[in-house]
C-alpha cells in the first residue's frame, strides 16, 4: 500500500446489547450505525439469549447501512475490525463470525479489538467537537462492566494502574436503580433526577483499599439497607426524596471514583487525564472532573456522548492504529469474555 493511500477500515462492535458498525477512514469517521434492542427493558437486566439472537437481527442491516452512509463499498476496504472482548459470549460470536465471513470472502486482514482498549482510544478520533489527549495520559474506564485508571503513553501501549476488586461503578448505579424501583436502565435516570436534588443531604460508606483499587459491593449493600430502613419509618420515603436520594448516591460514587484518580495523577505525575465508557456520559462525572481538573491544574478530556456508550467508531479507530502497526489475527480467534488489558 501506498504511504499516502487512505486507509478504510471498518469497524463492528457487538459485545452485549448494542450492534454496531462504522467506517473509517484513516482516523476519520465517515458513519457510525448502531442498533440497540429494547426487549431487555422488561426483564430488568440484559438477558445473553435474547442479545445474541437480536444482534443475528441486526448484524447484516446495519453493516448494510453504514457502508451506504460513509459512500464506501466493499472492495475499498482495507481490514475488519473486530471486538473480541471482554463481552457476552454469544453476542461477541455474532459480530466474530460475521467479521472472519467479511474478511476471509474480501481476502483483506481481520483485526481483533480490545473492546477496553477501544473506549480509551474514541478520544483519537479525529472530531472538531473533541480534542485528543497528549501522551502520556490517563483514563478513567467506567462501565457496567469495568471501572479501571489506565496509563496510555502511545495508541498500543497500556498500563492498568488501578481497577474494582468486585463490582463496577456502572453496576453500583444500576443496582441502586432497581433498589429504587426505576426501569432499565437505570443510571441515567438516577443521573437525571440527581440534577434535581441535594447531593450532600445522605452519607454512604467509602471504602479504603490499597494500591488504588475500587471496591462497590459494600456501598451497594449500605444503598439497599438505607433504602429498606427509610422505608420502614415511611413508606413513602423513595417517593418524597427521590431527587436528594439520587442526588446523594450520585455525588458519593463520583467522589470516590475521583478521589482514586486525584491519588494516581500525584503518583504518577501525569496531569493529562481522561474519561471513558458508557458511565463518562453521566452530567455529575463530566462536570466534576472539570471542576477537579481545573483545581489540579488538569488538562482534561472529556469524549462526545456518541462515543461514550458502545459503538463500532472507538472498534475501528482501535483497528486503525493496529493496521498501521501490521497487528492483524488469524481466523480462529474466540470470544473472550474477559480480555486483560
Amino acid at each position: 500500500m501506498n504511504k499516502t493511500e487512505d486507509i478504510f477500515i471498518l469497524g463492528i462492535e457487538s459485545s452485549c446489547d448494542d450492534t454496531s458498525c462504522a467506517v473509517l477512514k484513516n482516523n476519520i469517521i465517515l458513519s457510525n450505525v448502531t442498533a440497540t434492542q429494547s426487549i431487555h427493558q422488561q426483564y430488568g437486566g440484559v438477558v445473553p439469549e435474547l442479545a445474541s439472537r437480536d444482534h443475528q437481527k441486526h448484524i447484516i442491516p446495519v453493516v448494510d447501512g453504514a457502508l451506504k452512509n460513509a459512500n464506501i463499498s466493499l472492495t475499498q476496504l482495507h481490514s475488519i475490525a473486530v471486538t473480541c472482548g471482554p463481552g457476552l459470549s454469544g453476542s461477541l460470536l455474532v459480530g466474530l463470525s460475521f467479521a472472519k465471513s467479511l474478511s476471509l470472502a474480501l481476502d483483506i486482514p481481520l483485526i481483533e479489538v480490545n473492546h477496553m482498549q477501544g473506549h480509551i482510544l474514541a478520544h483519537l478520533i479525529a472530531d472538531e467537537n473533541q480534542h485528543a489527549p497528549s501522551f502520556p495520559f490517563l483514563c478513567l474506564t467506567i462501565s457496567g462492566g469495568h471501572t479501571q485508571i489506565v496509563k496510555i503513553t502511545s495508541p498500543l501501549e497500556f498500563k492498568l494502574l488501578a481497577e474494582t476488586e468486585d463490582d463496577a461503578v456502572g453496576e453500583a448505579f444500576d443496582k441502586a436503580a432497581k433498589i429504587l424501583g426505576l426501569p432499565y436502565p437505570g443510571g441515567p435516570l438516577i443521573d437525571k433526577y440527581a440534577q434535581l436534588g441535594d447531593a450532600t443531604k445522605y452519607k454512604f460508606p467509602t471504602p479504603h483499599l490499597k494500591n488504588n483499587n475500587y471496591s462497590f459491593s459494600g456501598v451497594k449493600t449500605a444503598f439497599l439497607y438505607f433504602i429498606q430502613d427509610g422505608v420502614k419509618q415511611n413508606p413513602n420515603f423513595i417517593a418524597e426524596n427521590l431527587h436528594d436520594i439520587c442526588a446523594s448516591y450520585q455525588a458519593h460514587l463520583i467522589n470516590y471514583l475521583l478521589k482514586n484518580l486525584i491519588a494516581v495523577s500525584n503518583e504518577t505525575g501525569i496531569k493529562h487525564i481522561a474519561i471513558a465508557g458508557g458511565v463518562s456520559a453521566n452530567s455529575g462525572i463530566r462536570k466534576q472532573l472539570k471542576v477537579i481538573g481545573d483545581k489540579y491544574k488538569w488538562q482534561t478530556y472529556i469524549p462526545k456522548f456518541e462515543y461514550c456508550t458502545d459503538n463500532a467508531a472507538m472498534i475501528a479507530i482501535t483497528g486503525y492504529y493496529k493496521y498501521l502497526n501490521n497487528d492483524f489475527c488469524e481466523l480462529d480467534i474466540v470470544p473472550k469474555v474477559r480480555y486483560e488489558l
